[in-house]
This record gives structure tokens, sequence and C-alpha cells, in this order.
């Protein structure tokens, strides 16, 4: 659009004069003289060819003319100095709502969300988590990270992070775990997916058929890996995600057997355009797990 010359002196005294009724509070207001203002306003009633007040002994009076400028000019300056505002203060804030896993939450993300906020103070994240079900278009999420292996209908997904599984417990039980089979005598933490306990065991030589034990089920290993934190027995999660527990001691891996079932993933609806926020917190996550 081609703007024609806008007198943004004369518009400013004017409208200030139409809120008030008054020059000389006009002038108040824009720190400049009655003179000025006055000199303004017709300056603009010149270049409009129409006259804008009403000069009365006791005040003004808008014109017709005057009275549809004056709500055009009044939200425009307002909206105006909100923008200002906004972009001065560098307040403004773009809402990002990212549904993450509890696993990676806790053991990875949290503890550098400091840094993403340094750098993008613009961009206000909101968090939630989930137990790896994550409704994307139903909780209007931008970004979902889950566990998987990336195949979810109609979401394009970004691997983040291997999650390799290995057997997690309390000293007092690693102590009595000599060989793999030892953990058949055990109570196993373990998630929904009964196939977990299975993949190790035979990852570990075990042959395919072996007695089951006892076994609590967790909806997340965050739980089930403070159930082994508190004795309960031993878990099955990935060592990635807990670094403070097994780095001071509270919890072992009695072997060195891995398997692993899938990853974390950053994933998004596939319909879903890439927001300035969207992709600076994807660039953000990949820069940061790569470092």
């Amino acid at each position: 659009m081609v703007r024609p010359y806008l007198p943004l002196k004369a518009l400013r005294a004017f409208e200030a004069s139409a809120r008030h009724l008054s020059f000389t509070r006009a002038a108040e207001e824009l720190y400049v003289t009655q003179a000025a203002v006055s000199h303004q306003v017709k300056l603009l009633e010149t270049l409009l060819k129409v006259p804008l007040f009403k000069r009365l002994p006791r005040g003004l009076m808008l014109t017709q003319e005057g009275e549809l400028l004056l709500p055009v000019l009044k939200s425009s300056f307002d909206q105006i100095a909100h923008t200002l505002e906004r972009v001065g203060e560098s307040s403004y804030r773009e809402v990002l709502n990212v549904g993450v896993v509890g696993t990676f939450a806790v053991g990875w993300l949290l503890p550098r969300l400091g840094d993403f906020q340094r750098q993008y103070p613009y961009v206000d994240l909101r968090l939630s988590t989930h137990n790896n079900r994550a409704d994307i278009a139903g909780e209007g999420l931008d970004f979902a990270i889950r566990f998987g292996t990336g195949a979810w209908h109609g979401t394009a997904a970004q691997p983040l992070l291997p999650a390799s599984l290995s057997v997690m417990c309390i000293p007092d039980i690693a102590a009595r775990l000599n060989t793999p089979a030892d953990v058949l005598g055990e109570t196993w933490l373990r998630s929904y997916r009964a196939d977990e306990w299975t993949e190790w065991l035979l990852a570990a030589g075990l042959p395919r058929s072996f007695p089951m034990t006892n076994s609590i089920v967790f909806d997340s290993s965050i739980a089930m890996v403070e159930a082994a934190l508190q004795g309960a027995g031993v878990a099955l999660a990935p060592p990635l995600m807990f670094p403070r527990q097994l780095n001071s001691g509270a919890l072992v891996q009695p072997f060195d057997t891995a398997v692993s079932l899938g990853g974390y993933w950053l994933t998004r609806l596939q319909t879903r355009p890439e927001t300035h926020a969207m992709a600076s917190f994807r660039e953000w996550l990949l820069t940061a797990i790569n470092a």
C-alpha cells in the first residue's frame, strides 16, 4: 500500500487536542507550547481543507470531520504506543506449547532450560509432561517429545537421542547379582511394554524361555527409577536419563548389557507450519544434543 504524506506532528497535536478539547492541555501532554499545538492543528486543517474544531470562547468543539478523524487516530496511536512498549522493554513473547515425556523432561531438558531462556527470551515456553501418550492436536501442542521408533501417524518426527535400556538398582541388590540370570529372582520394575525385559534377557544370553518373576508395572520411568531407589526391585530404564542417580552411586548398573527398542523424537503435526518460536526451539534442541 502506498501511503500519502502523513503529517505525524499535526496528527498527534490534533489527537491530543481532541481528547482534551483544549490546546493548552494538549500542549502540556506533548511538552510543547500552546501556540505550537494550535499551529500544527491549523496546518492539518489547511492540508485537509476542512475545519476540525469550532473555536469557542471557553474551549473547543469537534466538527463532524473532527469526530470522524479522532477515533481512528486514537486507536492507531494507542496501538503504536503498545507495540513500542513491548518492543522497547523486550517484552514481546511468542507462546510455545511443548509436551514432553516425563523421563526426557527431568533427565535431560530441565537442567538445560536456563540456557534456552537466555538465548530466546521472547519465547514463552509452556511445558506439559506426559507418559508417552500425547495428543498433539487435542492438547494444542506445537511439539511433542516422546519415546518410540518415530512412526506416529500424521506427524513429522525428528530423532533426538537414542535411549538404550539397562538394568539399574541400588548397591545392596546389585551385590547379589552375579550373573544376568540372577535378576530372575528379583522383582522387575518395568513399563507397560512387556517385551523390554524379554529383549534385555535375550541380549544378556539367556534362553528364549525362562521363568517369569514378580513385576510391578509403571507408566513413567521416573516413578520406576524412584521405586528402584527405594529398593523395590531392579529397573530397566535408560541410564542416559538418570546421570545424577548413577553418578552419586545411589543406583548402579550391575551389567553392561543394554538393549535399544527406540529413542526420543521431536514430533509435530505434518500440517502444522513451523513458527519462529518452534524453529528456535528445534534448532536449540538439536545444537544442545550434538554439543
